[in-house]
């Protein structure tokens, strides 16, 4: 019996994986029994001074699970009030109710009382459609008395598919999920609707706990074993050159912020490329990082005939979108890894075609957008309200044949073939002027050390957020750098 804690499962997913169990010989309603034996625990463990257990039974299964925790918190001496539908009967859910007798309410009889905490049991993570009127007038209610909630699976009214509130719905200080977590866990704003998740495992097999769909957690597991080799007779060069492109004088901070991340991420060179304005500006800051000056484009074609270059930077602090798409288009006939990320990316705003055009093969481009930078490219996904972030940064990443790194705090890293991951690791003082500049030169060195696209990605993002935590609260960009601890 187990529970995954890093793959990620639709709520399609999940309800094939219990029929699954349920045809492997295991007894479904035991199955419900544990379920809602975790959730009663949760509640009298968190609040043990609750006054009156409110359990909202909505007509499913996840309503069943309310059923035998109002049944177990009143044996443990707790005033239990249920309200909710009559659940469908022949059910799983219909059993339990039949187990633990009483009288179930209607939702519109619930009027908070102090010492009330609320057990969410209406429709977990399947339900894709506004909750009814009652039931969205319970949420205001509980929201203005300040009423804590319990929610099993996922909270009332927040898509288990996309994270994302499909009308009125519950803000959770505790939920209660089971064998594995959904996307909308992970994804915001369903993340901080739920408040702190508690994954239980209910006797599931761990070989059923599996989708075809590969998403997952951002984990170890994901880039681990594609981890660099450090041999005992390495040498510089065969640790990766990474060149980082530069902006004009006044704007080379950015660019410096990439140059030294991914020295730092374990690159044995990195060289900054920059126009000759910027040369003596760039000599006054840099010690352990080379310089190059790049004057037009015959230049730039003569500097990377250079084989020992094997990754690249661009976009941080640059400028020139002309100047900028020309670079690609060189960089991309060059054939070797490229982080576009910033002013890169904003220079094919409005035209995405040519910039999909460029990259064919192995795949060797990461994009790092930010939400504003991903609408600017790829304004009719960010329009498509069908659609989740994974899904989004999944058709970008396929179209791109590039490996998306969608930035926020649900970064999600999509790659053209499908696997995607989601991380939640970063802290929120992440959120600081100059982090994404850090993000890109970590990728790049990573890259430019071998990595493939997508496990350089995910390493990156992980060792992005583990350097903020290591700083911690009040860190600036500048500071980042010297936290990263190399894979």
């Amino acid at each position: 019996m187990a529970t995954n804690n890093t793959v990620l499962i639709s709520p399609e997913a999940m309800g094939r994986i219990d029929r699954a169990a349920a045809d492997s010989g295991l007894d479904s309603y035991g199955l419900m029994q544990k379920a809602g034996a975790h959730v009663a625990a949760v509640l009298l463990v968190h609040f043990p001074e609750v006054r009156r257990a409110v359990v909202l039974c909505g007509p499913g299964n996840n309503g069943g699970d309310g059923h035998i925790a109002a049944g177990l918190l009143a044996g443990a001496g707790v005033e239990v009030m249920r309200f909710g539908p009559e659940p469908k009967s022949g059910g799983d859910a219909a059993r339990a109710r039949l187990a633990y007798p009483g009288t179930l309410h209607p939702f519109d009889d619930w009027q908070p009382l102090e010492g009330d905490v609320i057990v969410d049991a209406v429709f977990g993570a399947g339900l894709d459609r506004p909750v009814s009127s009652d039931l969205a007038a319970v949420t205001e209610r509980a929201q203005q008395a300040g009423t804590p909630v319990i929610a099993v699976d996922l909270p009332s009214g927040v898509s288990g598919r996309t994270g994302e509130p499909t009308g009125a719905c519950f803000q959770a200080v505790h939920t209660v999920t089971f064998a594995a977590m959904k996307p909308g866990h992970l994804l915001m704003p369903g993340r901080a609707l739920c408040g702190q998740l508690h994954l239980c495992d209910i006797g599931i097999p761990g070989r059923l706990i599996v989708s075809d769909d590969p998403v997952w957690k951002n984990h170890p597991g994901l880039y681990s074993a594609a981890r660099p080799p450090l041999a005992a007779g390495a040498h510089k060069y065969g640790r990766g050159h990474l060149g980082v492109f530069c902006g004009p004088l006044g704007s080379t901070g950015a660019a410096r912020l990439s140059a030294m991340a991914g020295l730092k991420s374990g690159a044995g060179l990195v060289t900054m490329v920059s126009r000759p304005s910027a040369t003596m500006v760039l000599a006054s800051h840099l010690t352990a990082i080379m310089q190059r000056t790049i004057r037009d484009e015959a230049d730039l074609q003569a500097w990377l005939s250079d084989r020992r270059l094997s990754a690249f930077v661009i976009g941080p602090g640059f400028g020139d979108p002309e100047t900028a798409r020309s670079h690609v288009e060189l960089l991309a006939a060059a054939g070797r890894p490229v982080v576009l990320d910033a002013d890169g990316l904003s220079a094919f705003a409005g035209t995405p075609e040519k910039l999909a055009a460029l990259f064919e093969g192995d795949t060797r481009l990461v994009m790092t957008p930010h939400e504003g930078e991903f609408r600017r490219l790829f304004g009719s996904l960010s329009d498509d309200q069908a659609l989740s972030k994974i899904d989004r940064a999944r058709a970008a990443a396929k179209h791109h044949n590039a490996v998306m790194v969608y930035k926020g705090a649900d970064t999600v890293i999509a790659a053209p073939d499908g696997r995607a991951a989601v991380n939640v690791d970063a802290p929120a003082w992440l959120a600081t002027a100059g982090s994404g500049d850090v993000l890109a030169g970590i990728i790049g060195g990573l890259l430019a050390q071998g990595m493939p696209a997508f496990e350089a990605a995910c390493a990156g993002v992980a060792l992005h957020g583990d350097a903020a935590n290591r700083a911690g609260k009040g860190l600036t960009a500048e500071d980042l750098p010297a936290h990263i601890t190399p894979l």
